[in-house]
């Protein structure tokens, strides 16, 4: 694990072209510009996502969202509890339930398994921010393996899975196509779209840092 204080350096990545853009430009979702994996192509992968670290893992990619539209990639990151990551839209984009609301208190966090979002985005880690989720581990987030209530060590950070699920949606689908988000739904045991979780305590996290069960 890692010591030392987070900052919010990092570059934006646009979810339209996944190419890395100055800071402040504006904008848009869309697909990410490669040719979407088909089922058959994904299926052959699932004994690689299957076969990711279930004791001690790695986090891959450490992901905010500071408005709609935007993906910044970073360096480090600070997670506190009731806030989720330091400089994600968590709070303010609210609940995605129709009519809106405040956010989901169990959704502070999305967390992927990296060789999944590989089978469904490629090895072109600009195409990866697009998916939406804060940190991208290499780690077994499957239902077996980390239940609700699983209490995972990251950076030097404590965070909690909970029971708010994590499913592949219509943005999912624009951005990787229609095979990848229905894949990411089939196989709910295996989480391969990930889990949604809390902070418990908090903590600095960063690309290499260990992720484990606490």
């Amino acid at each position: 694990m890692r010591t030392g204080r987070s900052n919010m350096h990092g570059y934006l990545v646009s979810p339209c072209t996944a190419v890395r853009i100055p800071v402040g430009r504006a904008i848009g979702f869309g697909h990410t510009g490669a040719m979407p994996a088909t089922t058959d192509q994904l299926d052959a992968q699932i004994d690689h996502v299957t076969s990711a670290p279930s004791d001690v893992g790695s986090v891959e990619l450490v992901v905010a969202r500071p408005a709609k539209g935007e993906r910044l990639v970073l360096e480090s990151a600070e997670l506190l509890p009731g806030t989720g990551l330091v400089g994600d839209n968590y709070l303010e984009r609210g609940s995605s339930k129709p009519g809106g609301g405040p956010a989901d208190p169990l959704g502070e966090l999305n967390l992927m398994s990296a060789r999944a979002l590989h089978a469904v985005a490629g090895s072109d880690r600009d195409r990866w921010p697009p998916a939406g989720d804060q940190l991208i581990v290499d780690f077994d987030l499957s239902e077996a393996n980390c239940p609700p209530g699983t209490r995972l060590a990251l950076g030097t950070a404590v965070i909690e899975v909970t029971t708010k699920p994590h499913n592949g949606c219509a943005k999912f689908a624009d951005r990787y196509g229609l095979d990848a988000a229905r894949w990411v739904n089939s196989r709910r045991d295996l989480r391969l779209r990930g889990v949604c979780a809390v902070v418990i305590e908090p903590g600095t996290v960063a690309p290499g840092d260990s992720i484990s069960k606490h």
